[in-house]
């Protein structure tokens, strides 16, 4: 092959005898006038939706309480939203101090 082959040649070789077309020139969109008035559709109010309560973890702790010391004692039950046994029974202790004087734990179960 001739090492100095022009252009044309070398666009023969690669592509075949097709015939050189002329460029296509593309002319922009014509933009469509703009009035000058906007009527914006009317929107609807959105309404949020209410978020599903998620799981809370919650104990069950069970108190005996009462004011006379070895005297008549009741049974409470104190619902507390954590997963810590401990903070469960100073929640139920620190409620149930503010109307009995003698406070003693019972149990603390999940539920």
């Amino acid at each position: 092959m001739n090492p100095e082959l022009t252009e044309e040649e070398m666009r023969r070789a690669l592509f075949g005898h097709a015939e050189v077309c002329a460029p296509i020139i593309i002319a922009p969109p014509l933009k469509e006038p703009v009035a000058d008035i906007v009527i914006a559709p009317t929107a609807k109010p959105q309404v949020k939706k209410k978020a599903s309560k998620a799981f809370t973890p919650r104990l069950k702790v069970t108190l005996r309480v009462g004011n006379e010391f070895e005297g008549e004692t009741f049974e409470l039950i104190h619902e507390a939203d954590t997963l810590s046994t401990i903070l469960a029974e100073q929640e139920a202790t620190k409620a149930a101090r503010k109307k009995y004087k003698y406070v003693e734990l019972v149990s603390v179960k999940s539920m």
